[in-house]
């Protein structure tokens, strides 16, 4: 199908109402602080600038690192190919909104950072939602290896990354199935569903009014949030482990009312969490990444009284849920699997729009987003109902 190669290669503008602003915050440089970008409905500036895509050069080492090539050349190849791209909002710009908004929490996937799905959480923004994307801190427990540590670390990023500890930066470098320990994954998970709460921990507190010190420079003006979030109105969303990351966040955060679990990684789930699950999730998987012990696990999911759905995107792959896929012509996006046989845009539409028709149906919204409902169902095309994957039935 050579339906992308005549795309003009950037991330897509958002389809919603409302223009998009993005900012970030960061709480403080220690391990308790909370790191994220804010992605929200604003009002139009005439000379709002764009943020660039990768927010500074260490990024593309910690890609380097992650996918186990030489940090030099990398350096040059990804500057190349991605150092010019900007993301569809306007940075800084005045939050605007005539009704509060209810509030996503979003979680990324091993190896990636805060700025790489900015399709996915501007097109939120641009439907009335305020989207909180947590950059997630490397940590190691007890007992691990050193040389994992040694691998897994970048160095410290300087201070105009807004990183001046261990605390932040691509967490890379990281093989999933050399690390897949079992004490890793389960200690990682949580921190990252810790990291979740946190956030809306955060937005809570701005919401309520209380002064909140973002270290960063920032020209937001965080005092216009104040009473604009609908926070009985919560979601979490995340890709990969950052779909790990939903499941143990809704385990441990009743506040979050449903999840949205893009292509999960179930590994670093403990069983004990399935059964203590009680929110309604939404599975939407690639035709190309899953396999049937992942899939069992989503499984364990299933409940005769909590609405869990599974969908499966046609023609996808693991990485077409993350910004990567828009900027990559389609020969090299497919050397480096970034991208599938489906158009792009027109797979995370679909995933746009199936993720807006349950947000409305579990966070009890007043938009017309039912009109997608039947994606939900996988009633499309280009979609699957449940799984491509052929699960073997265990004997219950």
């Amino acid at each position: 199908m050579g339906n992308c190669s005549n795309h003009h290669l950037g991330i897509p503008p958002a389809k919603g109402p409302h223009a998009v602003g993005c900012t970030d915050f960061m709480m403080d440089h220690t391990s308790k602080g909370s790191f994220f970008r804010l992605y929200y409905p604003c009002h139009e500036a005439e000379k709002a600038e764009k943020p660039d895509w990768i927010p500074c050069r260490e990024y593309f080492n910690g890609l380097a690192d992650f996918m186990k090539i030489n940090r030099s050349l990398s350096e040059r190849i990804f500057n190349y190919l991605f150092g010019s791209f900007k993301i569809p909002a306007h940075l800084d710009a005045p939050f605007k909104s005539n009704e509060k908004c209810p509030v996503v929490i979003f979680s990324h996937g091993l190896g990636a950072f805060r700025t790489l799905y900015s399709a996915i959480c501007a097109e939120l923004a641009s439907q009335g939602f305020v989207v909180a994307s947590v950059e997630h801190r490397y940590y190691l427990p007890p007992g691990a290896s050193s040389s994992c540590l040694e691998k897994a670390v970048p160095p410290p990023l300087p201070k105009q990354c807004v990183n001046m500890s261990l605390s932040f930066s691509p967490r890379t470098g990281l093989n999933l199935r050399e690390h897949a320990s079992t004490v890793f994954l389960l200690s990682q998970v949580k921190q990252r569903a810790d990291e979740c709460i946190l956030a809306l921990d955060r937005l809570t507190e701005i919401n309520s009014g209380i002064a909140v010190q973002n270290v960063l420079q920032t020209q937001f003006d965080w005092t216009t949030l104040e009473n604009s979030m609908d926070l009985c109105r919560t979601a979490v969303i995340g890709h990969s482990f950052g779909g790990a990351t939903v499941i143990e966040s809704l385990c441990k955060e009743v506040k979050f009312k449903c999840g949205v679990a893009l292509d999960a990684w179930m590994a670093p789930l403990d069983d004990e969490t399935f059964p203590r699950v009680k929110q309604p999730i939404f599975f939407i998987n690639s035709e190309k990444f899953q396999w049937a012990g992942n899939i069992s696990r989503m499984k364990k999911l299933e409940s005769a009284v909590i609405q869990r759905k599974m969908i499966t995107i046609r023609g996808t792959v693991h990485q077409s849920f993350p910004d990567f896929t828009f900027l990559t012509g389609d020969w090299i996006g497919k050397l480096m699997k970034l991208k599938g046989e489906i158009d792009p845009e027109l797979a995370l539409d679909l995933c746009n729009k199936a993720t807006l028709a349950f947000l409305q149906r579990h966070l009890g919204l007043e938009k017309n987003f039912n009109q997608w409902d039947p994606l939900i169902d996988g009633q499309d095309d280009n979609l699957i109902q449940g799984t491509n994957v052929t699960v073997i039935q265990s004997s219950i």
